[in-house]
């Protein structure tokens, strides 16, 4: 098949599905062009092939629109298949949510260097109130089944009208809603592994992702990653061939706490080997909409053939924080996740779905992450000429392609533990590195900044005297 005649079958596919609605106008040539990195020439003759389908229509000076109406012309909601009857037979043993090990970050007053969530500041969070608002208005009584699994069927729309709007054409009926990224990565964990299997974890990784595995009594293996492209495939490959891996739980774009993202060869070789293995990755995929390039990163899921890559993200990082939205996209497990989100929380509340559906329909998605990138990309360059300039010789850091924290190696005789306290003495937190690993030791003189906050005197006093610190534990 053809370049163009892919691009036009996997729109078709959107617009059949409900994706694109009738009347409403898809995005420029040009910034088709840019996120499915074709050609122009190419995406022009995609759009004429869907015209000659009677599925779009093309308006001088304004763009090509949708011209399908269904079957029967009406313009019917997304109808998402009906799922099999659940099976409950016996009781689970549900595990709470692991504490955060940053629970003393949260210290009143104190400069939140060491943060692991996006300065708040950045999200339009009277926008999406006002929203959540009228959604309460609209309807009196709640009921639970309208926030049953998989979700509000107009989030559900939002999310895959994203991704093909940034170079991934997805089946709306593959995404579920959850609470939060977290519980996403926590059900597809549980549909691909039982207690006691291995799982195989970039070093260092995030450490929620480790919270995950022990949490499910299941052990982790660190794979060597390299702080600019990702993990490495070949010592994964030797891991494969020596012992049984349950499952990969990886992070390819803007790593927490690396920063890089993963070429696409790399991403292409990592979703080979584990297709070959037959063993399921989960896909962390909170940061991508965080990039400070030109065009949206590709994920693994994009590389997938076999639905073995089951892709979490979430509205967290790039929306707001407070509404706990995310979402898996499960692949050929995706029956077993909706079992265990029914199973483990029964619902996803209504209110803060539509809330965020609305805010991305109607007020400018795009143009809010454009202003998060160009902000987060201009305080990357400030946080990292501050820590070259204060910080003492001997200390290495990352280089982040999107996201907000940055990674940084300090002298050998610096015990991060020991920075940690001394710096929250001043007022001031740190991510020490001890917490990206299953051996504390491993990164015991490595730390994690977020510059996502707003550059201001007060950060820039507080990394002046983090490296002044770092200089009186070197010695």
């Amino acid at each position: 098949m053809k370049l163009y005649e892919k691009l036009a079958d996997d729109i078709e596919k959107s617009i059949r599905h409900g994706v694109y609605r009738h009347g409403e106008r898809l995005p420029s040539v040009r910034q088709t062009s840019q996120q499915h990195r074709l050609s122009i020439t190419t995406v022009i003759r995609a759009y004429v092939l869907l015209e000659s389908r009677g599925l779009l229509t093309s308006r001088p000076q304004s763009g090509y629109f949708v011209s399908f109406e269904g079957d029967a012309g009406e313009r019917r909601p997304l109808e998402l298949r009906p799922s099999r009857p659940i099976p409950i037979s016996s009781p689970v043993d549900v595990s709470r949510l692991v504490l955060s090990t940053l629970r003393s970050i949260g210290v009143d007053d104190a400069v939140p260097l060491g943060s692991p969530y996006p300065d708040p500041s950045m999200f339009p969070f009277e926008k999406i109130n006002r929203h959540a608002y009228d959604a309460g208005r609209g309807k009196a009584q709640w009921g639970v089944t309208d926030s049953l699994p998989p979700g509000n069927a107009q989030l559900v729309r939002q999310i895959a009208r994203r991704y093909l709007e940034t170079g991934l054409a997805v089946d709306p009926n593959e995404i579920i809603i959850t609470v939060g990224a977290t519980e996403a990565i926590n059900l597809c964990l549980q549909a691909v592994a039982k207690p006691g299997d291995v799982i195989a974890v970039e070093s260092p990784t995030f450490y929620a992702m480790l919270h995950a595995i022990e949490r499910a009594g299941m052990r982790a293996i660190e794979v060597a990653t390299d702080p600019e492209h990702g993990i490495d495939v070949d010592a994964l490959a030797r891991i494969v061939a020596s012992q049984s891996i349950a499952a990969c739980m990886v992070m390819p774009n803007f790593q927490n706490p690396l920063g890089f993202q993963m070429p696409d060869d790399r991403k292409r070789a990592l979703v080979e080997l584990v297709t070959r293995h037959d063993i399921p990755v989960i896909e962390n995929g909170v940061y991508n909409e965080l990039y400070f390039g030109d065009a949206h990163p590709s994920t693994l899921k994009s590389f997938d053939t076999k639905g073995l890559v089951l892709h979490c993200a979430s509205f967290s990082k790039s929306l707001t924080a407070a509404y706990r939205i995310g979402w898996a996209m499960p692949g050929r497990y995706r029956d077993q996740v909706e079992k265990l989100k029914f199973l483990n929380t029964l619902t996803s509340p209504s209110i803060p779905q539509i809330a965020i559906a609305e805010f991305l329909e109607r007020d400018g998605y795009e143009h809010h992450l454009r202003r998060v990138r160009k902000a987060y990309a201009q305080q990357a360059n400030l946080m990292k000429a501050m820590v070259s300039r204060f910080f003492p010789e001997g200390t290495r850091m990352s280089n982040p392609a999107g996201g907000y924290v940055l990674w940084i190696e300090l002298p050998p005789k610096v015990d991060a533990m020991r920075l940690y306290k001394l710096a929250l003495d001043e007022g001031i937190t740190i991510g020490p590195g001890y917490m990206f690993s299953i051996s504390e030791m491993t990164y015991r003189n490595f730390i994690r900044l977020n510059y996502s906050s707003p550059w201001t005197s007060e950060i820039e006093q507080a990394v002046i005297t983090v490296g002044k610190l770092v200089a009186t534990c070197a010695r």
